[in-house]
C-alpha cells in the first residue's frame, strides 16, 4: 500500500522558517513522480502550494509563496520536502502530501503549520 507521511509542522514565528517533510512508501517513488505539497486553513478550499515535476526537472509555486517557499526532493531518502522561509501568519493551514498515481489521488495524513506572535 502506498503511504505519505509528513512531518515537521509546527509552530513559527512570523518571519521564521520551518522545513516538512513527506517520506513516500509503497510503490510511489518521489523521483518517479509529481509530488505537490497542498495546504487547507479551517472553513476554506484546500490550495496547491507547490509541484516538483518527475525527476525534479521543474517546478512550480502558488504565487503567494513565490520566492519564500522551495519544494526538493531527496530521492535516496523517497522524501519530498517544503522549507518554508519568511512565514506569515497567512500561511498557518494544515499542509498536505500529494502525487497522482494511475489516476488515483494519494494523500498524506498532513502536519499543522501555526504561524503567530
Amino acid at each position: 500500500q502506498v503511504q505519505l507521511v509528513e512531518s515537521g509542522g509546527g509552530l513559527a514565528l512570523p518571519g521564521g522558517s520551518l522545513r516538512l517533510s513527506c517520506v513516500a512508501s509503497g510503490f510511489i517513488r518521489v523521483g518517479s513522480n509529481v509530488m505537490r505539497w497542498y495546504r487547507q486553513a479551517p472553513g476554506k478550499q484546500r490550495e496547491l502550494v507547490a509541484a516538483i515535476t518527475i525527476g525534479g526537472a521543474s517546478t512550480d509555486y502558488a504565487d503567494s509563496v513565490k520566492g519564500r517557499f522551495t519544494i526538493f526532493t531527496d530521492n535516496a531518502k523517497n522524501t519530498v520536502y517544503l522549507q518554508m522561509n519568511h512565514l506569515t501568519p497567512e500561511d498557518t493551514a494544515v499542509y498536505y502530501c500529494n502525487s497522482v498515481s494511475r489516476f488515483v489521488n494519494y494523500w498524506g495524513q498532513g502536519t499543522q503549520v501555526t504561524v503567530s506572535s
